[in-house]
This record gives C-alpha cells, sequence and structure tokens, in this order.
C-alpha cells in the first residue's frame, strides 16, 4: 500500500484554501482502527453562500468554453486522479472501510466517469428539428443548467459525487459539493486538488466541508442554485425536496430503498445464493443497491438457506488495509447501533433465528443470517444498510411479488430458471431497476445530456416570410 500521509480537508472557494469558518479540527478516522488519519472542518453559512456566488459568476465563462477544449480539462482531471492511484487506494481503504476491491473500483468508477462524460461531452449538443414552415431552420440546443448544489454520502464518496460532478463540469455548469462529514477527503478535497490540477478555472468547482445542519441545509436551500443534486437518506431528500418544491428549485434525488432479492421454486440455487451473497454483503451491506430483503419460494427455501449460510461462514472480517478481508468495519457506531439494536435484536425478539453471525467486536461485523423473518419484523420492513440477510419464505409468486411492491425500492432482482417467467415477474415489479438472474446497476449513459442541461429552442428564419395584411405597413 502507498505510503500513509495526514490529510486536512479545507474549505475550497474560487481556486483557494481557506480555513472553515463554522469549526475546524475535527478528526477523519480510519474506519478500521479507529485512529485519525486528518481533520476536517464545517464551513459557515456566509462561506457557503459566498461558494454559490463564486461559482454563479464563473459558470458563465466555464459555459462559453468550447466542447472539445472542456474535454480536455475532464479528461486531464481524470488523469490527475489515476496518477495518484496508490495514494488514493489506500486513502479509500482507510476512508470508507471498504476493501483494496472496493476501493479499485469506486476508483475506477470515478476516472471512467470523467472519461465518459469527456466523450459524450463532443457527441451531442442538440437537435435539428422538422421545419413548421418554409424557410425556418428550428434548433433544439443544450445549454448549461447554471450552478448545481451537490450532496453526497459517505459510502462512495469520490465515485457518487462523480456521478454528478463529472457530467455538470462537463457540460458546461459550476458545480458546489458538499461531502460527507465522514468522508470528507475522497469525497471532497482530493477531487478539489485534481480539478485544480487539471485545469478546471477558479469558482467552477467550489467544495464546502460541513454537516448536514449548517453546511448542507445552508447549501440545498440557497436561492440562486440551479439544481440541487442529493444522494442520502429518504428522510433529508424528503426535506430537500419540500423546500425545493416551495422554492420552485429543480432537485434530482438518489434516497434509499429496502431492495428485495426474489428466489422463485425453479431457480438455480448456486447462482442466486452466490448473487444473494454479494448484493446483500459487498461492503458490508452500505450502499442503496444492497439486497435486504431475501423472498424466497417455500419449495426453494431450504436449499437456498444452506447455501448461503454455507458461503457466508467462509467470510473474513478484519482491517482491509492489513488483512486479506471480504468485509472491513461498519462506518460508525451510530450506523452499527442504528441496525444492530434498532432493527436486528428487535427482529430476533420477534422471532427470527440467527443462522449464522449476530455478533461483532467493536466495529468489525459478522455477516448474518436470519431465518424465520415475517414482512412485520423490522430487519423486513426498514432498510438495513448493514451486512445482514433476513429471509422470508412465501407459498406462492404473487405472495413474492406483494411483498416486492409493498416497499420504497431502487433495484430489485428475481432468479428462476425460466428467462420468461423472470420478465413476466420483472414487468410486475414497481422500481426503475429490475435484474432477472442477476444484480447489477449502472449509471450514466444518454441521459447524462437531459439530466444536466434544458433545451433551448431556436427558430431561424432564412428567407423573407409574409405575415397578415394588418401586420404589414399600409
Amino acid at each position: 500500500m502507498h505510503e500513509i500521509r495526514e490529510y486536512h480537508a479545507q474549505v475550497f472557494i474560487d481556486g483557494r484554501w481557506e480555513r472553515p469558518e463554522a469549526g475546524d479540527g475535527l478528526p477523519v478516522l480510519d474506519k478500521a482502527s479507529g485512529t485519525p488519519l486528518g481533520t476536517y472542518g464545517n464551513a459557515s453559512q456566509a462561506q457557503v453562500d459566498r461558494a454559490v456566488r463564486v461559482a454563479k459568476a464563473a459558470q458563465p465563462g466555464w459555459g462559453a468554453v468550447n466542447a472539445n477544449s472542456r474535454s480536455e480539462i475532464i479528461r486531464e482531471f481524470a488523469h490527475q486522479l489515476q496518477s495518484r492511484h496508490d495514494e488514493l487506494i489506500t486513502l479509500i481503504i482507510r476512508e470508507t472501510g471498504g476493501t483494496a476491491e472496493k476501493a479499485e473500483e469506486e476508483l475506477g468508477q470515478a476516472i471512467t466517469q470523467l472519461l465518459n462524460s469527456a466523450t459524450q461531452l463532443t457527441e451531442n449538443a442538440g437537435s435539428i428539428l422538422p421545419p413548421y414552415k418554409d424557410g425556418k431552420i428550428s434548433l433544439s440546443r443544450a445549454v448549461p443548467l447554471g450552478v448545481i448544489g451537490l450532496i453526497v454520502p459517505w459510502n462512495y464518496p469520490m465515485s457518487l459525487a462523480m456521478r454528478a460532478l463529472a457530467p455538470g463540469l462537463a457540460y458546461g455548469n459550476a458545480v458546489v459539493l458538499k461531502p460527507a462529514e465522514l468522508t470528507p477527503i475522497a469525497g471532497g478535497q482530493i477531487l478539489a486538488e485534481a480539478a485544480q490540477a487539471a485545469g478546471v478555472p477558479d469558482g467552477v468547482f467550489n467544495v464546502v466541508p460541513g454537516d448536514g445542519p449548517t453546511t448542507g441545509r445552508t447549501l440545498s436551500e440557497h436561492p440562486e442554485l440551479d439544481l440541487v443534486h442529493f444522494t442520502g437518506s429518504f428522510e433529508v431528500g424528503h426535506q430537500i425536496a419540500n423546500f425545493a418544491a416551495r422554492s420552485f428549485k429543480p432537485v434530482a434525488t438518489e434516497l434509499g430503498g429496502d431492495n428485495a432479492f426474489v428466489v422463485l421454486d425453479d431457480a438455480d440455487i448456486d447462482q442466486a445464493a452466490s448473487c444473494a451473497v454479494w448484493s446483500a454483503l459487498w461492503y458490508q451491506g452500505q450502499t442503496c443497491i444492497t439486497a435486504g430483503r431475501h423472498i424466497v419460494m417455500r419449495e426453494a427455501a431450504d436449499a437456498f438457506t444452506e447455501a448461503v449460510v454455507e458461503r457466508v461462514r467462509k467470510l473474513r472480517v478484519g482491517n482491509p488495509l492489513d488483512d486479506d478481508v471480504d468485509l472491513g468495519p461498519i462506518i460508525s457506531e451510530t450506523q452499527l447501533r442504528r441496525f444492530h439494536d434498532g432493527l436486528v435484536r428487535p427482529s430476533i425478539s420477534a422471532g427470527a433465528a440467527v443462522a449464522v453471525g449476530g455478533g461483532h467486536d467493536g466495529l468489525f461485523y459478522q455477516p448474518t443470517v436470519l431465518t424465520g423473518v415475517t414482512p412485520e419484523m423490522p430487519v423486513f420492513t426498514e432498510e438495513i444498510f448493514g451486512p445482514v440477510m433476513p429471509i422470508t419464505v412465501v407459498d406462492s409468486e404473487a405472495e413474492a411479488l406483494a411483498l416486492v411492491n409493498r416497499h420504497r425500492t431502487l433495484m430489485n432482482s428475481v432468479f428462476t430458471g425460466d428467462p420468461m417467467r423472470g420478465l413476466a415477474f420483472a414487468e410486475q415489479v414497481k422500481s426503475n431497476e429490475v435484474h432477472v438472474n442477476d444484480g447489477y446497476a449502472r449509471h450514466g449513459g444518454e441521459g447524462q445530456l437531459a439530466g444536466f442541461t434544458h433545451r433551448q429552442w431556436i427558430g431561424l428564419q432564412t428567407t423573407p416570410t409574409s405575415y397578415p395584411a394588418w401586420a404589414e405597413s399600409r
């Protein structure tokens, strides 16, 4: 691993670093060892306001830069991250508590997103529309939104920030980013350093670290933003959406969901069990697309449970920086207590049984399989966000479908030996993403142009035209 260094996440406004005004010197912890790896502070309301106003002033100039030049800068942004590969892998492991494999995935996604945005930027700037009268050229061009307020979570701080930051900058917007308090370095400080080194103009990208009530709320409610982009909890997203509705401010959110993993009676058990373990336990179950409810038809339940337990027993938990492990620590004591004390223990008291796991040593939580889970138990009704697999047995496909659709979800999976049966099931699931015999999510693509620009229609009359007689000179 790369030599360990200490980081200090500061406020970054108009190309300059400054100390946070609302509190400084707060520790950023190595999640496995519990020792500080750096510090951060809370940007004040005044600093957030200044960051937004600086971005608003800088955006028109950035939006006027030609597409090829912007593309080159975005590519250089990716290169700056790639050139620090070993350092950033070590940082992401320490700051997020994920394994080296997770860190490679996160850094790779961030770099890929930048490169994709740099390419997409030069491919489409709008459309030529059919003329509605002779001699008229109708154009629809993509115009930057303006200033984006970006609030990102702690689980994938770099790649989830980049999902909006890369296309946002590429399409000519300015961005003010608030990283999560638990991960302000990979999710903020490093991105600002790389952007500055890549030649992103001063003021176009600003970073305001801090907490939710002070820094986050100030940013999300700032009247000069043209879009608020938030990834995080449903509760906070709901607050932001309510404010946006009152102020007619555009908002884009990706919130949590109690995702379902369905195993029908004809499923390939080995395939389903392997995908279930990965979908539920990757990064200690701390992702918004984690499979949280395992709904299994009775005919497959015993074999599926046995196969899952066999795999989970072999998983190794420890410090991912020092050990060859499959799972690292939970992100914080608060998070551990939320799901263990608030969800797992009450469900066990209500009749759920621990097939494997259930204990923890500090933040190192043993991956857990719960059986006998009913739809009324907290581990079924709430998003767990921890390494816990609740298994609920049902008697019919219709019952499974009803339980899938009972909760808000982001991504669901269904396993069956008949792909057409899986397709028919997926078509009845009420979520934007459903996978048949797989569990995988992809972001990006052509939708980014629509998400980070608005359309301006231009009608260009190229030949003289006549108007009604009453409008003509007499």
